[in-house]
């Protein structure tokens, strides 16, 4: 059989245009699997790092951190895939920066902690909408330790119980507030805060609440009303539950100004945000941040994930936007991401 040639998208400099040409096939390394890549989906994150350069640490650079197809190699240590299986996994390319770990290729390296068997029922373009998404709410419910990730700035830790795979899970007594609860991360957080007996208020616009219903927020509250600060506070109040805090998805100058104004009014919490959060709080605000990539998230890949979609206790949301065909249609979905998209999963397919 002869061997499989590699094609990538590189990125050669912040700024320019994505450029499709040759590239080396990975070979599995201990620990790994390669992915023979049929859907990759387009993050936040894979833009930015484009259009900034932030967080690459070798030129040029191959993006990209979700991707589902089939695996091609298994590397030594490998036990719960073997060679044709169809997967979806994270990359780490956060972590390791190599080639390899980018998505925007025909085939990447993936560890075995960071992917998950997808079941027959769920076609790759669905599935490749969950890495970024779930590793992120991972890191915004789970973690117990405020580390320090950067100089002054520690990570999120609500320390809340992990998802179970119970239909109807008990209730924890506890409510959180999702703000983007429209966005892939937002949805996500809500099905495993959910999924954990947690009560989720979702802030999102009013076209997506339907979808956060369906995520399993029991109440959504439209961002573009006058007052829905107000209504977030009288939302919590009304659930008698003990508040754990804000999970703010946006993470920007305005919605962190709408957090403050609703933890003044519930006597502080935490405040968990995909960047650097406001570094002025009043005392009894507790800030920290996701990083995208934690072990925190292995054993939910390994034992979560694939019951849990066969069960339909998380669901592929939000639904993919297939924007194109072939490497050469990222470039297109990275415009159309800049664009504007709503309570959607930008996807290319290879």
């Amino acid at each position: 059989m002869s061997t499989p040639k590699n094609k990538a998208a590189w990125l050669h400099k912040a700024g320019q245009d994505l450029q499709v040409n040759t590239a080396p096939l990975p070979e599995a390394g201990q620990g790994e699997i390669i992915v023979k890549n049929v859907a990759i989906s387009i993050n936040p994150l894979d833009v930015y790092m484009a259009g900034e350069g932030h967080f690459v640490q070798r030129w040029p650079v191959v993006l990209g951190c979700d991707v589902a197809g089939e695996v091609y190699q298994v590397g030594p240590g490998v036990q719960r895939f073997k060679k044709g299986d169809r997967v979806v996994g994270h990359t780490v390319l956060l972590t390791h920066g190599r080639e390899q770990d980018g998505a925007y290729a025909l085939y990447t390296a993936v560890l075995e902690n960071k992917a998950a068997l997808i079941p027959e029922n769920v076609p790759f373009k669905d599935a490749v909408v969950i890495p970024t998404a779930l590793e992120s709410a991972v890191c915004a419910l789970n973690i117990k330790e405020a580390t320090t990730i950067m100089p002054g700035v520690q990570k999120g830790a609500l320390g809340l119980p992990s998802a179970s795979l119970e239909a109807k899970p008990r209730s924890i007594g506890k409510t959180l507030v999702v703000y983007g609860g429209n966005t892939a991360i937002g949805f996500m957080t809500t099905q495993l805060a959910r999924a954990a007996g947690v009560d989720v208020i979702a802030i999102g616009s009013k076209e997506s609440a339907q979808l956060s219903k369906q995520a399993g927020a029991s109440e959504t509250i439209d961002y573009k009303d006058a007052d829905f600060t107000d209504k977030v506070v009288q939302a919590v109040k009304a659930k008698g539950n003990t508040f754990v805090g804000i999970f703010d998805a946006p993470s920007n100058e305005e919605t962190y100004a709408n957090d403050l104004k609703i933890l003044e009014k519930l006597n502080g919490g935490h405040l968990v945000c995909s960047h650097p959060p406001p570094s002025e709080v009043p005392g009894n605000v507790t800030t920290g941040m996701i990083f995208a990539v934690d072990p925190a998230a292995d054993p939910v890949w390994k034992d979560f994930v694939t019951p849990a979609l066969e069960k339909g206790v998380i669901q592929c949301l939000p639904k993919p936007n297939v924007v194109g065909t072939g490497l050469e249609a990222i470039s297109k979905a990275h415009g159309q991401y800049k664009a504007g998209v709503k309570a959607e999963k930008l996807v290319v397919e290879l």
